[in-house]
């Protein structure tokens, strides 16, 4: 790791180091996850809820941990600690140093609904022509951007950071740490309300990251999100906008939505004049703007249109958002990692594209403020306008979600529990349904698509 001797370790996390001489030795990787530890990692013991990394200081420095940052000694310094008042503070310390020592460019994305899938995308265009580093899953928090920071190396030339918050604050600190060339904001949706009151709120939360860009850097932003198209220039430079509308810098100028297989599309772009005529393989009309984003990065990092369409037409499918499963029983759209409204209804959207039954199992979508209720009821009636025909309502919340469905004209059904619906799924499903799957995580809807495929 480029300049991470443990004296600028300890510099950047303001600690104060302890134990036996270690010299200067740069460490090779810094994690939170002792059982991560190699040879001359350096290992922060952090206190979760249920487990405290302090315990495990003496096994890694067995496993050749060069050096621990810890909140408390050990009683037996058998390694070098740098002793901190708070270990995760370390850790965003220390990402935020070694980020200022990367001399590559640093793509950040958010947004309130396809950050995940966005990053997909233009880490697959991007590929084409550098080695890309960007984040893993759903590593998007101020513990998870920081360990993807830190998980760079001198071969990458490109990192990608999906930047996550759900309060006030957050994006002005992720965006400190990662220092962003290229800021992406997908949408401006109802997620989070509980915590940042409405869609104004969220707009300005996202936002924040704006006063931490670096010099000269790119901000490309949604036309088509009616809070985005307000802003008119950020640190005196104005937007990229894409989107549906033929004004912004990049649009679609042509495609045929072939349902549950992708989109053909003819992407053009004003800044460069070129036009890419490509297979967008992820189902939904929303895929079409996150290859446009993607795109726009691909342009402003000096790729081909050539490079670009194949990094589109690329883009592997994510585990749990809008996966297409095709079983020998059931055609599964797995969307089960996350839910708020706005993705909530792309997802119903999606469904409504498919042949056959289509079936809804809709769960429970938290953090959603003084209007949970109302909200719910919305994507009820959302799913009898998108014509479904079985609509299945799980949870709590939920209810409010059946009772909007009351106009139906198709089967629905409501259970309190996901086990409750797990006891009575094969009695409502059939062979050659196309079964939507969607819900906030912690409903553990993946137990449902585990069921279905097996």
């Amino acid at each position: 790791m480029k300049n991470m001797g443990l004296s600028a370790i300890c510099e950047a996390c303001h600690g104060v180091l302890h134990g036996p001489e270690a010299g200067d030795a740069e460490a090779k990787g810094v994690v939170i996850d002792s059982r991560l530890v190699e040879k001359d990692f350096v290992f922060i013991a952090t206190k979760g809820e249920k487990v405290d990394g302090h315990s495990f200081i003496d096994q890694v420095f067995e496993k050749g941990a060069l050096a621990v940052v810890c909140e408390k000694l050990p009683e037996k310094l058998t390694g070098p600690c740098i002793l901190v008042e708070d270990s995760f503070v370390a850790l965003k310390e220390i990402a935020k140093y070694y980020r200022s020592q990367l001399d590559i460019p640093v793509i950040g994305i958010t947004g309130s609904v396809g950050k995940t899938t966005t990053k997909e995308f233009v880490a697959s265009v991007l590929s084409r022509k550098y080695k890309v580093w960007f984040t893993q899953g759903n590593f998007n928090n101020e513990v998870g951007m920081p360990l993807t920071i830190l998980q760079t190396r001198e071969e990458h030339e490109v990192l990608v950071l999906e930047m996550g918050i759900n309060h006030f604050g957050e994006m002005n600190r992720l965006s400190a740490i990662a220092r962003p060339d290229i800021m992406l904001i997908t949408n401006i949706g109802q997620c989070h309300l509980e915590f940042l009151g409405d869609r104004d709120g969220v707009f300005r939360a996202k936002t924040e990251c704006f006063e931490n860009l670096n010099k000269n850097a790119c901000v490309i932003l949604n036309g088509d999100d009616d809070k985005l198209i307000k802003v008119k220039e950020v640190q005196g430079k104005v937007p990229l906008f894409f989107g549906k509308e033929e004004r912004f810098d990049y649009h679609v100028s042509k495609k045929e939505n072939k349902g549950l297989f992708g989109t053909e599309a003819v992407l053009e772009s004003k800044v460069s004049g070129e036009t890419i005529e490509c297979n967008i393989p992820l189902p939904g009309a929303h895929m079409v703007n996150n290859a446009l984003a993607a795109m726009a990065v691909g342009e402003a990092l000096g790729l081909t249109p050539d490079e670009i369409e194949q990094g589109i037409e690329n883009v592997p499918s994510t585990k749990g958002r809008s996966n297409i499963l095709s079983t020998e029983n059931y055609t599964i759209i797995d969307d089960c990692y996350n839910a708020n409204p706005t993705s909530m209804k792309a997802a119903l959207d999606l469904l409504s594209l498919s042949t056959g039954r289509k079936v809804a199992i809709m769960g429970d979508m938290f953090e959603l403020g003084e209007d949970e209720i109302k909200l719910h009821r919305e994507t009820g009636e959302y799913a009898v306008k998108a014509g479904i025909d079985v609509i299945i309502c799980v949870g709590g919340l939920s209810k409010a979600s059946y009772e909007g469905t009351e106009e139906a004209k198709g089967e629905r059904y409501y259970f309190e529990t996901l086990d409750s619906f797990l006891d009575n799924m094969k009695d409502i499903l059939k062979k050659n349904d196309t079964i939507l799957v969607k819900a906030s995580h912690s409903m553990g809807f993946e137990s449902i698509v585990k069921t279905l495929q097996n």
